[in-house]
């Protein structure tokens, strides 16, 4: 998350320099939440650590957003914001429970904060519009239990950066083959819509 936030800074200064606006980039920079999860759970459970199941995608996210606040603060970034620039966003991918024994509006309810995006599914909208719970900016609580949390999954022997780096590996294989699909799709369209117009 250090290099995409360290990307986004530069690519503002960079902007700024060449006498560009920074006021019209926007971005977000995106967690899987319930994912991390999936992928570490069966792992903690091989190592008789199942207690700390359920847990790394949320705290994750958590210091994620420490992260967040610390890189949006201080006077590189307040020189950006003076000229209108829009901090990164942290968006929460991912945020339907996977795991049936786990509460449906987990990773909602747990991750509440300012200047956050969720891509809540509509499944897991209407399970929260019905009995979510809002506790305020959940996103802030138990920082320093999340950090905790990362050495105990470390000491029960799971390589968390290699599991980050296949979530994110398989990520952007999915994204484009969406993407891909989509532009498929367009060309299809558009050679049907030529089709109809030379026959008219």
């Amino acid at each position: 998350s250090r290099a995409v936030v360290e990307a986004y800074l530069r690519g503002l200064e960079q902007l700024v320099a060449g006498g560009g606006d920074p006021s019209k980039v926007h971005s977000v920079a995106s967690f899987f939440v319930s994912r991390l999860d999936s992928a570490v759970d069966p792992q903690l459970e091989e190592a008789g650590r199942s207690e700390l199941a359920g847990k790394l995608g949320i705290a994750n996210a958590r210091l994620a957003y420490k992260h967040f606040q610390e890189s949006f603060s201080g006077e590189r970034w307040q020189q950006l914001e003076r000229l209108g620039a829009d901090p990164q966003k942290p968006l929460w991918a991912s945020t339907s429970t996977k795991n049936p024994t786990y509460r449906d509006t987990l990773y909602v309810e747990e991750l509440i904060g300012p200047q956050t995006v969720d891509t809540i599914p509509p499944e897991t909208l209407d399970a929260f519009q019905d009995h979510g719970e809002v506790r305020g900016d959940t996103i802030l609580e138990g920082v320093d239990d999340a950090e905790t949390l990362l050495e105990q999954v470390a000491q029960a022997g799971i390589d968390y950066d290699a599991v980050v780096a296949k979530l994110e590996r398989e990520g952007v294989e999915s994204f484009a083959q969406s993407f891909d699909k989509l532009i498929d799709g367009l060309v299809a369209k558009r050679g049907e819509l030529a089709g109809v117009t030379s026959e008219s």
